[in-house]
């Protein structure tokens, strides 16, 4: 697979509910389908295509009215919460077209966070979005990104995530060194719920942590157990406990939990977000700041070294290959593993 496919029969974040105030309109691209969302009067969340079924006017450019109907700015045709058409101003008249309706997609609420799927229908019923259920949950503090827009296929951004062997020398200096590249790698693989997932595990003892870790976490040598969760091509989980040597699963363990959603907008663009997640009552060396507040100053660093990463792979990719192939090494067991789920994915919505 070549980083220019995606996925459609998935749930995609199209965004956090935060981002979808009651009277506003929103307009997406995802897995190239143009989609319109908006959250009604009673609080719920509709998602319809985004093109008006006159003359193809993104009805995200029109605006709601006082009685909850979405006007298109073009013609004025007006759509109710079920994309019904109720209203066209050219035929106060006149009957209204049987087939004058949107097309809608599944869409549902979950830990704070609207999920979307773009693709066949019906097979969204058998299928519910991963959990990430530390949102919603008190005994964690969560800082949560803007959408970052990456001009880059978001299979890119997947198997980055799952490899820490680039934070030497990609991330040196902030979280990584050479020694990640050094450390065994587990790699898990099945389905949860419905969804394919990938899974890696890094398990180190008495290890010098790089700068960043060790400012976070306020521990220089430490036991850990590092994870990185592919649930399905939406989400990525990081997982990182750490401990004085010989303390995890004691009071003195630490972690963070950091959920990567990577939303596809087309074959060379997509959508990044990430929330960082550590215990509410775990503060800083410094008065008054929790120690999520503090990683996640200096988090968006290490982001923008894999923005910069990203968009220089995906230049690559324009190139013709003309004998050129990838090489993968041992290492990149979960990377390989990651791309045949894409493949199958794909080849079963072809077929």
């Amino acid at each position: 697979m070549k980083a220019n496919q995606y996925v459609r029969n998935c749930w995609y974040v199209a965004g956090f509910s935060s981002e979808f105030e009651k009277g506003k309109l929103s307009g997406h691209k995802i897995a190239n389908k143009p989609i319109v969302i908006w959250r009604t009067d009673d609080g719920k969340i509709s998602a319809f295509d985004g093109r008006c079924i006159h003359k193809r006017f993104p009805l995200s450019e029109g605006r709601l009215l006082e009685n909850g109907l979405l006007e298109c700015a073009y013609h004025g045709l007006c759509y109710n919460a079920k994309g019904e058409c109720v209203k066209i101003p050219s035929l106060p008249d006149g009957p209204i077209p049987k087939n004058a309706k949107l097309n809608p997609f599944p869409v549902l609420e979950q830990d704070g966070i609207v999920w979307i799927w773009p693709g066949d229908s019906v097979k969204a019923q058998k299928i519910r979005p991963p959990c990430v259920s530390e949102l919603p949950d008190d005994a964690w503090e969560t800082v949560k990104s803007e959408p970052m827009h990456v001009p880059a296929n978001y299979l890119l951004l997947i198997e980055n995530l799952l490899d820490i062997t680039h934070f030497y020398p990609l991330h040196k200096g902030n979280i990584g060194d050479i020694e990640n590249s050094r450390i065994p790698i587990e790699v898990e693989d099945g389905e949860i719920n419905g969804t394919p997932y990938v899974k890696t595990t890094r398990k180190v003892e008495d290890y010098k942590q790089p700068p960043y870790l060790a400012e976070w976490f306020g521990y220089d040598v430490v036991d850990r157990i590092h994870t990185h969760h592919m649930i399905g091509p939406a989400i990525t989980r990081v997982e990182l406990r750490v401990a004085p040597p010989g303390k995890l699963d004691t009071e003195d363990e630490r972690s963070y939990i950091i959920n990567h959603t990577h939303t596809p907008i087309d074959e060379r663009n997509h959508v990044w977000r990430w929330t960082f997640s550590m215990a509410a009552d775990h503060m800083s060396d410094e008065p008054g700041i929790s120690a999520v507040q503090k990683a996640t100053k200096s988090f968006p660093d290490v982001v923008a070294e894999d923005l910069w990463a990203l968009e220089k792979q995906q230049e690559m990719f324009e190139i013709p290959d003309d004998g050129y192939s990838e090489l993968f090494l041992k290492p990149d067991m979960a990377l390989r593993r990651a791309r045949q789920i894409f493949v199958k994915m794909i080849a079963e919505e072809s077929a």
